[in-house]
């Protein structure tokens, strides 16, 4: 079957030769260049889409409940469906530049952690999916937030300096990139907030299944640090009096920055929480 042959290389490659189309444009800008890294990257998409029907699968289960390894790459889907969205509604916005090296990493980083599914997926089954989507959608907005504050930045700087706008860097306006930043953070912490309490609850439920996890493993305490430093940037831009857009944008980058690389290294070294251990059958989600 044609779904079964396709591997992470495959389209590991296409968002590759994408994101480098996308970097030659700072040398030389062409509707040619564009066009290939649109193609590259739609290639990537079709084929990682195939990838995940394939591993959703083989393990009866949807991809957001089949493993971390499968829980990243839905990450990486849903940044390159609206990387190639905003593409086609807005082709001269400078959005690669910014998404496919995210993209990249995130299926990168899948290599390196549990493939093997969830081992409360069958007893929590509803509670796994409510906490899988919340706490995607979740990490997909502080994504998105990082690299909104890093346009924010970007910009700012060009403009301080009063520098023409590069042909390969066109992006929003100050105080749009602003107020779409603003908008993802408070929509982003609501989501991270129902995904913790949901873990917790799964946590709970745990205690009777044949998994049981403390609420003082290691998992449990990274988790409920990075949702704190999240929490306490929304209460600061929910409560700050008329803050720089500069500030703003340079504490939400870092902010975003330490829950990213956090959650990078747990999925790497984590031994415990709901998911199990890293090196056997663990989840697909952070928690």
């Amino acid at each position: 079957m044609f779904l079964d042959k396709v591997s992470i290389i495959c389209f590991l490659a296409s968002y590759t030769v994408a994101l480098a189309a996308e970097l030659t444009q700072f040398w030389r800008r062409s509707a040619a260049t564009r066009w290939a890294t649109l193609l590259f990257a739609g290639a990537g998409l079709v084929a990682h889409t195939s990838y995940l029907i394939s591993r959703s699968q083989q393990h009866d289960l949807p991809p957001l409940l089949g493993s971390t390894h499968d829980w990243l790459l839905v990450s990486a889907w849903l940044a390159m469906v609206l990387y190639l969205g905003v593409q086609f509604w807005n082709p001269q916005l400078s959005l690669g530049v910014f998404c496919l090296p995210v993209v990249v990493t995130l299926v990168i980083v899948s290599r390196f952690v549990s493939t093997s599914p969830n081992p409360q997926v069958g007893q929590l089954y509803v509670w796994s999916m409510l906490h899988a989507s919340f706490w995607v959608f979740g990490i997909l907005g502080v994504l998105l937030a990082f690299l909104v504050s890093l346009m924010y930045l970007a910009q700012h700087y060009r403009l301080k300096h009063k520098r023409s706008e590069l042909p390969a860097l066109h992006l929003f306006s100050l105080e749009r990139l602003s107020r779409m930043n603003w908008w993802l953070v408070i929509l982003s912490v609501p989501m991270l907030t129902l995904g913790m309490i949901t873990g917790l609850w799964m946590i709970y439920l745990s205690k009777t299944g044949t998994h049981p996890v403390s609420l003082l493993s290691l998992t449990v305490a990274v988790n409920g640090a990075m949702w704190v430093a999240m929490a306490v940037l929304f209460g600061w831009m929910l409560g700050a009096k008329n803050p720089t857009g500069r500030v703003v944008a340079w504490r939400t980058a870092l902010a975003c920055l330490f829950m990213i690389l956090t959650l990078f290294v747990m999925k790497l070294v984590s031994a415990d929480g709901i998911h199990g251990p890293a090196t056997t059958p663990v989840a697909s989600s952070p928690l």
